[in-house]
């Protein structure tokens, strides 16, 4: 049974979690409402064209070369503004729920599935509002603090939150800080890499289509904001490389770790086989893209394969599956 302090601290935590979730919400919404503007641009951007033509000056500064290159800049970005600032308040909210959590269990507050929830979107959110310093991505906002809303409200619902409890024993190891850590860092630069090969499967369609007919490259469209599908599957790459080094390292700082709590580094359990078949679809991944030529859609499939595997081994595996690392806390 917890302390009181415990209780104190994990009520408190509880708190200022849900209103991190009402305030990433709102995050979304203003992400979304940004994201429809950039629909309207491109609609203001034809008319300034259609009138650039009339008046006999041409479209040919207002529409690229290429059908295919998104020619509208995005102006009105006031609603990602303050998307992006919302987002920065969820996310001191939410790092103080988690430090709070830590506080009152007296470890690192990734024990169990509601924890691990709760440190991996911390990181999520880390990651993409680090990546904004170097390169503007809030086209991904609502994709992310939508990501991280559904994530954190499954997280914090009686069915899924649990009470402070002790350690396991396999658990009190150092490996517990590093092990999960990084997995969970992994994971987030995963998510950006998936994001990334969604869009630019969408992008893809949209410019097959110009290619097609290039009356359409004036169409309303809010890919015509963002990037080409070539520079986003760039960008996904990236992203790819870097969670599979940390989840990498994920297997083998796990495989150390079950020998120090087990006697061996590998028995098959289904989350080590889990982890290890996520290694195998991203070590595809970056291999056929960089060897094979394995560009366009078939490398953002394979991302986005391999992120719906991590996806499945952090949720279904961990709540459906026994084995002996079965510790997301739940009956």
């Amino acid at each position: 049974m917890p302390s009181e302090n415990a209780l104190l601290y994990d009520t408190w935590s509880v708190i200022s979690l849900w209103t991190a979730i009402v305030v990433y919400a709102l995050a979304f919404l203003c992400y979304a409402v940004d994201l429809a503007k950039r629909s309207e641009e491109t609609v203001r951007a034809k008319d300034r064209e259609a009138e650039l033509v009339a008046a006999g000056g041409g479209g040919g500064s207002v529409r690229s070369a290429d059908p295919a290159e998104p020619a509208v800049a995005h102006t009105n970005n006031v609603m990602g503004r303050i998307g992006t600032t919302l987002t920065w308040i969820a996310f001191l909210l939410h790092l103080a729920a988690t430090v709070l959590r830590g506080i009152g269990a007296g470890r690192v507050p990734w024990s169990n599935m509601y924890e691990f929830a709760m440190t991996a979107t911390l990181l999520f959110t880390a990651v993409y509002l680090g990546v904004l310093f170097w390169k503007d991505l809030r086209y991904l906002g609502a994709f992310m603090t939508g990501l991280v809303t559904v994530l954190l409200g499954a997280a914090s619902l009686p069915t899924i939150y649990v009470e402070i409890t002790p350690l396991m024993d396999p658990l009190k190891s150092t490996w517990l800080v590093i092990h999960v850590f990084v997995a969970s860092l992994a994971t987030a630069f995963l998510a950006l890499a998936f994001a990334l090969s969604v869009l630019q499967l969408m992008q893809t369609r949209r410019e097959r289509r110009v290619a097609e007919d290039p009356e359409l490259a004036g169409k309303r469209s809010l890919l015509r904001t963002m990037p080409k599908a070539e520079a986003l599957e760039g960008l996904a790459y990236r992203f790819a490389i870097i969670g599979f080094i940390f989840w990498t390292f994920t297997l083998i700082a796990g495989a150390i770790w079950a020998q120090d709590a087990w006697g061996r580094y590998w028995g098959f359990d289904t989350k080590e086989v889990w982890t290890f078949i996520i290694w195998v679809l991203y070590a595809g991944y970056i291999h056929a893209r960089a060897t094979r030529g394995w560009r366009g859609v078939r490398s953002a499939w394979l991302s986005i394969v391999g992120f719906l595997a991590v996806l499945f081994n952090f949720t279904i595996v961990n709540m459906f599956f026994d084995g002996l690392h079965a510790y997301s806390g739940l009956d």
